[in-house]
């Protein structure tokens, strides 16, 4: 009868998921924290969604870290080193993160502040729903872009064109990544940006789970993980 190794267990398994989910979760609102403070202070109001943008950009470097880590780390006891997985991860995915994060929040901004003026712009009532669907496209887009500068070595154009042909390569991904982007806005309008900071690390692996068909495809047809 085979013996089963310490830490390859379905219990050590899951032991060692929480316990690198709760070390992520740690260390992304620590990169996070001096965008998040000053976001928990700012008023609930149109007029401040630039500097809600501006104090989101700590986040994109932290979640990308997470993602690193989520996706290399092993689940066995005996080889849990998630942060300094996440260091790793920072450091390397720093400059790039910044490069999809920042120009996506741009968009997300400009768009959102033409959707909370839309009547004083005086201009007809399906532009919203443009608007929001142009949104939602730059999103979703975003979100893989993110993923994909997480866990590969692309230049910018490579990646955002990576991210967009995915959208219809992919289209589980894109599904599973708008619903929980979805989620995600509605937590954050229903409860606070607090409940959804609280939960950054079960959304990283929620898309670095979904998001395995996309990875694998790139990885076997368009380069190697690195």
């Amino acid at each position: 009868m085979r013996t089963r190794e310490f830490g390859a267990g379905p219990l050590s398994r899951v032991a060692a998921l929480i316990y690198t989910l709760l070390v992520v979760e740690l260390l992304l609102v620590l990169c996070a924290a001096p965008g998040l403070v000053a976001l928990f202070a700012l008023e609930r109001h149109a007029s401040n969604l630039p500097l809600v943008a501006a104090c989101a950009v700590p986040l994109g470097p932290a979640f990308s870290a997470a993602l690193y880590t989520l996706h290399h780390q092993r689940l066995d006891l005996t080889e849990l080193r998630p942060s300094r997985l996440f260091w790793r991860g920072y450091r390397a995915n720093l400059a790039g993160s910044l490069l999809v994060w920042v120009p996506a929040l741009l968009w997300l901004t400009v768009i959102a502040i033409n959707l909370v003026n839309l009547s004083a712009a005086g201009v007809p009532r399906w532009w919203a729903v443009l608007l929001v669907l142009v949104g939602a496209g730059v999103a979703v887009v975003g979100v893989n872009a993110l993923v994909i500068t997480s866990l590969f070595v692309f230049r910018l154009r490579d990646v955002v064109r990576l991210a967009g042909y995915f959208v219809l390569r992919a289209p589980q991904v894109t599904v599973g990544t708008a619903l929980l982007l979805v989620a995600a806005t509605v937590l954050t309008l229903v409860a606070s940006e607090a409940a959804l900071a609280a939960l950054g690390s079960v959304l990283a692996l929620a898309l670095v789970r979904g998001g395995q068909p996309m990875i694998t495809t790139i990885r076997q047809e368009f380069t190697r993980l690195e």
